[in-house]
């Protein structure tokens, strides 16, 4: 540990001195190549998502595409690019995920309030692979989902960001209902930018840095190599409170937890890590790269490699009671008599003991230690040092008597190339091809330290790498795109093309005392490790597809341009889908344009959303409880479709969910600004997800048959397992699983909303201007909760209200000589967190404030703060609870003001 500290901070001191040379680099003898900020009319940006067409600019697009350059992307304190997206795009959400199981090392983000699975990312125009990660906490909103880990992409390595507001799966297939992202690459053949950026909150945690560079490189006489490095850290934050089981021990006289008490609000002596996860050794590479074969062909590469850990906090594991209660399966024992330790109905609640040769065999052990004393948590010193003095007989207060909070987290790998030829066949018929080949993978090994196997007893080790997963993507490509003159305004652009796309989900098995079923198992001792379980086996799951598509496009007259579209994909395991699209834009005149869009979509589920299991810890109600979710194939999902099923309402399936999409907007020139207002309706039927979480212990005594009325899980299992029922084996990991859930075809939203967009650029005290206004309401509503595998009511008001209905940004950067200014106001209208007790979290201002000064042709320093005036969200009011002092739903985060400095060399 001191080891990695001192790494840490050597590396931030390198940063800064970095930083602090470079003016000194400024006088190398290196040519210069001035790069300089100007405020570009992205309207007139000839784009490449939404259209095959060469010439069409996002002005004259048929659905509204915003363009974002590389520049005006990094001028962000942010070193992630998920972040930057959130200040550039009002409808694009991503928060921090401080206990959040997997989800804090990939971060789940939604496009117009839907899923994260709902978007489709494009790097240079190819389809992206997914992460490994399927969300499981979510937030409700993602929960389940399987995205793309969009933080792997340095933004350095960027050129520029189109981002399409309209339905596309017609064009590229799964996913693309509420949006696509295409990440355009830089393809400089020459030139070197280096940049080095410090930060830090204004509580003095959260400590961030980054280091990157770019260069370019001719390749021949006719190609290029463009490669982007990154380094990365940032510190994690606390923003938690003392829970108040901890408070309530110590002021009940359970001195062993005095340990864990909470000074202050920031210190390392907190009794739980609640607020930014740690990042550490987050490095990126990417290249891209063409070369020129001939004035007919083009050979292009282009890929990455990165790698990260990260580690956040879990719940702290209570001994003995209070408000939150006892950790079960670890502490918490059955009701027995204060005097003599034995089981009791009629008695006070005891701390867990085992027997450690088994129940009936050997010496005998009392079944819990009594609980008693002020405020009945102070275990019975007598029955305590006999159990200490017993070896056949074991509790955790004996080695663990303060409680503990694990820490979890995982190493990400992700890596990808995608290399095929583009040009045209020379035939003098304008043909032109694009055809590649694409593999991508991201891999996550999990590690969960200072925890246990309960089931092991004394025996359990404290740290375990409960495995790991892996999503990995293969595609082939052949786009085709042949203009035909047919008597229209322009030539007939059709575009035709083949796709095949296969996937693949591994789970890796964890180390045994991960998942192992200790001798203490069936005494009421949890098994696997306690937080995040190991897998048990080694599996694997593959699915593929197959699709076809036509996308036709003309202007045709000079005012209308039409674009219709269709696509058919065929799916290994969930049969075949047809979805089309009809687009149109009118130029009224010179100044004015109307147009509309109607599409259908899809989404198909993963191989990992079909064959996962996972348990994890789920705050409910106030208690923490274990949480499972089963593939409906497995022999453990079936039982639990044969319970569903019993209720009357069919059986459980999975397959793609079905997406309508409408838009109709304008677009405006007026007294030198440009504006775009347009409204989109989005109906979603048939959604994939995580339905109502059902009860474990209640599908166990189905399974049993007729009066079959077990007290326990763990004791269900066993006699389940010794009557022949089940095999205990396909139960592992489950003993203390309270509730489960599966993925499946469930309910029905409709999403509705306006995006309003403006650039307004102008002269200004002897300098150049421009105000930038992005504007989005949206609002999404459940229209059925599903019959067969119904979500929760808390799922729905996750849905409808857990992200602000209203976003804006409103941006002036101005430009005097050697002077950059960007004042930035960031508007998050009301939401709720019911999930948490929060409701009615009021609207927020966030100002952001930057200042550049061009020292030279090639160095240029830059001063910024984001949430300039400190804001935070409405506290949580039942912190205490659980220790979280704000909601960690908030849209814009909970770590209050940042500062930074950066230093850029360009030559």
């Amino acid at each position: 540990m001191k080891t990695q500290s001192y790494n840490r901070h050597t590396f931030k001191k390198t940063a800064i001195a970095i930083a602090c040379a470079l003016p000194l680099a400024a006088t190398l003898p290196f040519q210069t190549i001035a790069q300089e900020v100007v405020a570009d009319d992205t309207a007139e940006k000839i784009i490449v998502t939404g259209t095959r067409m060469t010439n069409r600019s996002a002005a004259d697009s048929t659905v509204p595409i915003d363009v974002i350059s590389g520049e005006e992307f990094r001028q962000n304190s942010s070193a992630d690019v998920q972040d930057m997206l959130r200040t550039q795009v009002p409808s694009f959400d991503i928060n921090s995920q401080p206990i959040s199981d997997a989800a804090t090392i990939v971060r789940p983000a939604n496009l117009r309030g839907l899923s994260p699975d709902n978007v489709l990312v494009l790097v240079n125009g190819k389809r992206r692979h997914r992460g490994s990660i399927i969300s499981f906490l979510g937030g409700g909103i993602s929960d389940g989902a399987q995205g793309v880990d969009i933080s792997a992409i340095p933004s350095m390595a960027l050129s520029r960001v189109e981002v399409l507001r309209d339905g596309a799966s017609s064009q590229y297939g799964s996913d693309a209902i509420a949006g696509v992202i295409n990440f355009i690459l830089r393809d400089d053949a020459e030139g070197f930018e280096f940049q080095a950026r410090y930060g830090s909150t204004y509580e003095g945690d959260g400590d961030n840095f980054v280091i990157s560079a770019n260069a370019g490189f001719a390749l021949g006489e006719s190609g290029f190599v463009n490669v982007t490095a990154e380094v990365r850290e940032v510190d994690g934050t606390i923003r938690s409170v003392v829970r108040d089981d901890v408070a309530f021990q110590i002021a009940n006289g359970y001195t062993p937890v005095s340990d864990f008490q909470l000074i202050n609000s920031y210190t390392s002596e907190v009794p739980q890590y609640w607020g930014q996860p740690d990042v550490e050794d987050d490095i990126k590479l990417f290249i891209n790269s063409g070369f020129e074969i001939n004035e007919h062909a083009e050979a292009y590469l282009f890929g990455n490699y990165g790698e990260r850990q990260v580690t956040g906090g879990f719940f702290y594991r209570n001994v003995v009671g209070g408000p939150s209660g006892q950790r079960g399966g670890v502490y918490r024992g059955p009701l027995v008599d204060p005097a003599t330790g034995l089981a009791d109905e009629n008695g006070v609640p005891s701390v867990l003991v085992g027997d450690l040769d088994g129940l009936g065999q050997g010496g005998s052990c009392i079944a819990g230690i009594p609980l008693g004393g002020s405020g009945g948590v102070i275990p019975d010193a007598g029955l305590f040092a006999q159990v200490s003095a017993d070896a056949n007989c074991f509790s955790f207060l004996e080695t663990i008597p303060a409680g503990f909070v694990p820490r979890f987290g995982g190493t990400n790998e992700d890596m990808s190339f995608t290399a095929g030829i583009r040009g045209d066949l020379n035939v003098g018929s304008g043909l032109t091809y694009d055809v590649s080949a694409q593999r991508g993978s991201n891999r996550t090994d999990f590690f969960i330290n200072n925890t246990i196997n309960a089931s092991l007893g004394p025996n359990t080790p404290r740290n375990f790498v409960p495995g790991g997963q892996e999503q990995t993507e293969t595609l082939f490509n052949a786009n085709f795109v042949y203009p035909v003159e047919v008597g229209l305004y322009s030539e007939l652009s059709i575009a035709f093309g083949a796709e095949y796309r296969e996937e693949e989900f591994n789970l890796y098995a964890g180390d045994a005392a991960s998942f192992a079923l200790g001798p203490l198992a069936s005494q009421g001792f949890a098994s696997s490790s306690n937080g995040f379980g190991g897998f048990p086996n080694d599996t694997s799951a593959t699915q593929d597809s197959t699709a076809f598509y036509v996308d036709l496009e003309a202007d045709v007259t000079e005012h209308l341009t039409m674009q219709v579209a269709v696509r058919t994909e065929n799916f290994s395991e969930f049969g075949s889908t047809t979805d089309f699209k009809i687009a149109g834009i009118y130029h009224v005149s010179d100044e004015v344009r109307l147009r509309a869009a109607y599409s259908t979509g899809f989404h198909a589920p993963t191989a990992g959303q079909a064959n996962i299991t996972n348990v994890t810890t789920q705050n409910v109600n106030g208690v923490l409880i274990d949480q499972g979710t089963l593939p409906l194939s497995s022999v453990a999902g079936q039982l639990a479709a044969d319970f569903v099923e019993s209720a009357g309402n069919g059986r459980p399936q999975l397959g793609p969910e079905e997406a309508v999409n409408f838009s109709f907007g304008v677009g405006f020139d007026i007294a030198g600004s440009t504006w775009t207002i347009d409204y989109y309706n989005i109906e979603l039927t048939d959604r994939v997800a995580l339905g109502a979480n059902v009860d474990f212990l209640s599908a166990l005594n189905f399974a049993g048959g007729a009066g079959s009325n077990f007290g326990s899980v763990s004791e269900a299992l066993t006699s389940l397992d010794a009557s022949g029922v089940i095999n205990r084996q396909d139960f592992i990991g489950l003993d203390d699983l309270s509730q489960f859930r599966f993925f499946s075809n469930s309910f029905d939203t409709t999403t509705t909303g306006i995006d309003i967009v403006g650039n307004y650029s102008f002269d200004f005290m002897g300098g150049e201007s421009r105000l930038t206004v992005a504007a989005n309401y949206n609002k999404t509503e459940v229209d059925s909760v599903g019959t067969v595998n119904p979500i929760s009511d808390g799922r729905v008001n996750a849905i409808e209200d857990l992200l602000p209905n209203t976003r804006a940004n409103v941006s002036w950067s101005h430009t005097d000589g050697a002077i950059r200014t960007l004042l930035r106001a960031n508007y998050y209208g009301e939401w709720d967190d019911t999930g948490n007790g929060v409701n009615g979290i009021g609207a927020t201002v966030l100002i952001d404030a930057q200042v550049a000064y061009q020292y030279s042709d090639n160095l240029e320093f830059v001063v910024g703060v984001d949430n300039l005036l400190d804001a935070y969200p409405d506290e949580n009011p039942g912190a205490g609870s659980l220790g979280q002092l704000y909601s960690e739903a908030s849209p814009f985060g909970f770590n209050g003001g940042t500062w930074y400095v950066q230093a850029r060399l360009v030559y």
